[in-house]
């Protein structure tokens, strides 16, 4: 029977012991990259279930979940939110680089003041880049008289969070990131923490831009359970495949070396 005094005296050698190392290494790193993975799973699915919630819960007043020169919550992202007021189109903006229907546009951004020196920014929709760069799209005019908007609270954008450049140097009237803390500056009101995603007012615009979707909640990390579970197999992949090098280079050794002992018995 072959032991490491014998045959398996070749699992001390330099290339053998390299092998182990790797083994041994790769081995807690499968874990924790399964581990990161089941971490992102839970997250996911607690950021789909939280979504889904947000969007079916009933509207509440957009003044109970965020304040002047305030933040919206992670937990009120998509909460359906109530505000009414009129808005202003002498401040109103257009978010650049704004994806929609596999087509490049501008969000329209116009503050609704709610009275008190208080305003809300309210993404009415999505409107087509005009022609070229330099020309302007066509805008729906919003609403002149005093009207009631139902929409998704947001949070104020980073770079971070949505991926865009906040570049400089705009045209007039365009803005890069819808984020109140910047716009609200030298407005004559202050504005509430976040931006409200317009799903419907009341009474009806004449004309609007088109709807922003309501946001896809997803497969709550689907994925990422997968692809846990994936490196934990590989797991015993390395472990199962180590096992069976050795047992193959020690059949080999074995091999030879019972060929030698009969070549010697028959010389």
């Amino acid at each position: 029977m072959p032991t490491l005094g014998g045959v398996y005296r070749f699992l001390l050698t330099r290339r053998w012991i390299a092998l182990h190392i790797v083994v041994l290494l790769v081995i807690p790193a499968f874990v924790l990259l399964g581990q990161w993975q089941f971490g992102r799973y839970e997250e996911r699915s607690a950021g789909s279930d939280r979504t889904t919630a947000n969007l079916e819960a009933p509207p509440v007043p957009v003044a109970t979940l965020t304040t002047a020169g305030g933040a919206v919550r992670e937990q009120d992202k998509y909460r359906t939110v109530t505000a009414t007021g009129t808005f202003d189109p002498a401040h109103q903006l257009l978010a650049r680089r704004r994806v929609q229907d596999g087509a490049v546009g501008f969000y329209v951004i116009t503050p609704l003041v709610t009275g008190d020196g208080e305003a809300v920014l309210v993404n009415r929709g999505w409107v087509r880049a005009g022609a070229t760069a330099d020309a302007l799209p066509e805008v729906p005019a919003p609403s002149s008289s005093p009207v009631t908007v139902t929409g998704r609270l947001r949070p104020a954008e980073t770079e971070e969070s949505s991926g865009i450049r906040d570049l400089r140097g705009l045209p007039a009237g365009q803005v890069m990131l819808i984020d109140p803390a910047v716009i609200g500056e030298g407005l004559p009101y202050r504005l509430l923490g976040g931006f409200v995603e317009l799903v419907r007012q009341s009474p009806e615009a004449a004309a609007a831009p088109a709807p922003v979707p309501e946001p896809e909640v997803g497969e709550g990390g689907g994925l990422n359970l997968a692809y846990g579970v994936q490196w934990w197999l590989f797991i015993g992949v390395a472990i199962g495949g180590w096992v069976l090098l050795i047992r193959r280079e020690a059949a080999d050794l074995k091999a030879q070396a019972d060929q030698k002992s009969t070549e010697k018995v028959n010389a």
